[in-house]
């Protein structure tokens, strides 16, 4: 294995005697596209601007392709492209001066992208920043991010003001990336996106990363849904059957959940003579719901750091 395209030990970020990030330790491989969840505040901004130099460490230090984050910022930021939720622009240039500008900070443009991207996010260059939608301000830094090619693109939140067609003009694009070998680390509060392009998630709470691991390695965090049909004759009772939950009974059809082996239940279905059985897997949003509760908080948890 090469050189890691991230790399986290023990970063810690402390506002007084609050720990917005509590000990960090990540390892994003080269090419691998990376999903980076929690509620606001759970540390997730303050992740990025470590990484990006912007804010000093209060212990530990981050690392891109090997350089240090606070030593080598300049050299560091020559490997990627960043890309904010909230795009601040300078108002009196165009799209195609913006692009320009932002072409000789980054220092490399691949020029047919950069065509084939203002085509496929059906921005009109030619138009002032002023002039231009909180959407397409965001398609603007989209391109010029993606233009460069980087080898790392650091995402927080970068489909915000974005509609469901240029969404997807996003996934593609990302898509386009990893083909390429490139690394992506994505910020992002839309679940499907992340489920949708992501190799691994990782999970943030009170400034601590307390998942790691891809879709189905995480699929503990919540349980599988099952739903049975019988033909004839009462339902089975099955709340004592081990690992089965919230039990609901509808006419003929039983609903639970269960966690662990499937076993027990299924048993017990086929026992009580079970005509239809549907199970289907936990969502990335069902499974940041059981680590959060259905308010995007723990339910243990007063606040969050911030």
């Amino acid at each position: 294995m090469g050189v890691a395209a991230i790399r986290t030990e023990g970063l810690t970020k402390r506002y007084g005697k609050v720990a917005a990030l509590d000990h960090l330790d990540l390892d994003v491989v080269e090419g691998e596209v990376i999903g980076y969840l929690g509620p606001n505040g759970a540390g997730k901004t303050t992740t990025i601007r470590l990484l990006l130099g912007l804010i000093q460490p209060s212990e530990g230090h981050g690392e891109i392709f090997g350089l240090d984050c606070q030593r080598h910022p300049i050299e560091a930021h020559r490997r990627l492209a960043f890309v904010a939720g909230e795009a601040n622009l300078w108002w009196s240039l165009t799209g195609a001066e913006t692009l320009h500008l932002l072409g000789r900070v980054q220092g490399q443009v691949d020029k047919a992208y950069r065509e084939e991207l203002i085509a496929r996010f059906d921005l009109d260059p030619t138009k002032k920043v002023r002039a231009y939608s909180k959407g397409n301000r965001q398609k603007l830094i989209l391109i010029g991010a993606l233009m460069a090619r980087p080898d790392l693109l650091v995402l927080d939140e970068p489909t915000s003001g974005l509609d469901p067609l240029m969404e997807q003009a996003f996934r593609h694009s990302i898509h386009e990336a990893r083909e390429r070998g490139q690394t992506v680390f994505l910020s992002s509060h839309i679940m499907s996106e992340v489920e949708a392009l992501c190799d691994r998630v990782g999970i943030l709470r009170e400034g601590r990363l307390v998942e790691m691991g891809t879709l189905a390695q995480m699929r503990h965090l919540s349980a599988l849904t099952v739903e049975a049909t019988f033909s004839e004759g009462s339902v089975p009772d099955l709340s004592g059957v081990p690992g089965v939950s919230s039990v609901q009974v509808d006419g003929r059809l039983v609903r639970c959940q269960v966690r662990g082996s499937v076993e027990p239940l299924l048993k017990a279905l086929v026992a009580a003579g079970v005509t239809e059985l549907l199970s289907r897997e936990p969502s990335l949003e069902e499974l940041f719901l059981a680590q959060y509760g259905v308010h995007g908080k723990s339910p243990d948890t007063s606040h969050d750091a911030s």
